[in-house]
């Protein structure tokens, strides 16, 4: 957690006006327990939010002009506010401008903002840094100017139109989902297609998660994230000449089971069969955890690995040295990429009296193979986007 005044220090520096004194708003990343690839195929998912999350030091500035700084980047910009919907290179302002042009495009008019970013999410992690800009600044226009017509899934949706359309990333719904719904020691079991979801307890008893990051910087927008979203729709589009479909959440894995050979490209349909198989994983783990079976819910997490690594092919080498070497480890009952892949992070249950051996172990493994030393950070399971009562003292 930041320190709130160290905050507020940092925001007078670089916008001054001590006199006004500003807000402060705080969105959590997320990781997903299980569940990767489906959410914009339709299918069901599974996250947390955490307690890493970013700030926002935020004040009207009573002017026509946008100023947006991070402490986490050295890019920041000033603009003019009728240049809103003007997307600035590939610079991180991208995220929270695509969510002001969202608010501009349902009517709700932007003033001249001083706004400062900060956050403890690693940055190219796949621990979902730019949802949790992205909300923080929806959820920080509903409170600061009282567009109250918009809901927490109104917040959602508009966020990850933000991303899909300003930054051009083809994402589905449960990034800005896990963001805005999160709640403490739960987990979300969502269905992507209907937006239907219940939350449930995540109780780890002997156990931690354990989020292992890669070190390996990665770029979602440049990735072959938009190339596995274009492949699955070519899916639908031969499985659909025999059962109708619109997505590959709509089939269940018995039926893809007698209908696969439809798929003609072998690639394809190992997609397929990777999006329409962790669907089943999903509904599979949250029995385990409804029953308190965390065993097998470590099981389904390393079955969900192999089928990223060999059907889906999104892991690559160092996530997959990565969960190879956490599992070698004794307590060790479940290791799996989280995010998109192509680099970021793993998620690990872990017992408790093995955690130390493991972070160690673990990380000499890793670094042996690939030369890069890996960084662990412990997960709370914590509630989602809010503001943050700051006592400015």
């Amino acid at each position: 957690m930041m320190d709130n005044n160290e905050l507020l220090e940092r925001f007078y520096e670089r916008f001054g006006g001590r006199d006004h004194a500003p807000r402060l708003f705080f969105a959590p990343g997320r990781v997903n327990l299980i569940g990767e690839h489906t959410d914009y195929n339709g299918g069901f998912v599974f996250p947390c939010a955490l307690q890493y999350g970013t700030y926002l030091v935020i004040r009207p500035s009573g002017s026509d002009i946008l100023r947006m700084a991070s402490l986490n980047f050295d890019y920041s910009c000033e603009i003019n506010t009728a240049s809103i919907s003007e997307k600035q290179s590939d610079f991180w302002v991208n995220y929270p401008l695509g969510v002001l042009d969202q608010f501009l495009q349902s009517g709700c008019p932007i003033p001249g903002m001083d706004m400062l970013f900060a956050g403890d999410i690693p940055n190219n992690a796949g621990l979902s840094s730019s949802a949790s800009i992205e909300m923080v600044t929806a959820y920080a226009m509903t409170a600061l100017f009282q567009f109250t017509q918009f809901s927490m899934m109104d917040l959602v949706k508009l966020s990850q139109r933000a991303e899909n359309q300003f930054v051009g990333v083809n994402c589905g719904i449960m990034d800005q989902f896990a963001v805005g719904m999160g709640q403490k020691d739960h987990a979300l079991f969502l269905n992507c297609q209907t937006l239907e979801y219940k939350a449930v307890p995540f109780l780890l008893r002997d156990f931690s998660l354990i989020i292992g990051n890669t070190n390996k910087k990665r770029g979602l927008a440049d990735s072959k994230y938009n190339e596995r979203v274009v492949e699955c729709q070519l899916a639908v589009t031969y499985l659909d000449t025999t059962m109708h479909l619109s997505k590959l959440g709509d089939i269940s894995y018995m039926q893809f089971y007698k209908i696969q050979d439809q798929i003609p490209d072998e690639i394809i349909r190992k997609r397929a069969r990777h999006v329409i198989s962790e669907n089943q994983r999903v509904l599979n783990a949250v029995s385990s955890l409804l029953k308190g079976d965390l065993a097998q819910f470590g099981a389904l997490m390393n079955a969900s690995h192999e089928s990223l690594r060999d059907n889906y092919e999104v892991t690559g080498f160092e996530l997959d040295t990565l969960v190879e070497a956490a599992l070698k480890i004794n307590g060790v009952i479940g290791a799996r990429m989280t995010g998109a892949g192509f680099g970021g992070c793993t998620v690990n249950l872990v017992r408790n009296n093995a955690v130390e051996e493991f972070i160690k172990k673990t990380s000499e493994g890793y670094e042996r193979k690939t030369g890069i030393l890996p960084t662990f950070y412990h997960a709370v399971i914590s509630d989602g986007v809010r503001e943050i009562l700051a006592d400015w003292s």
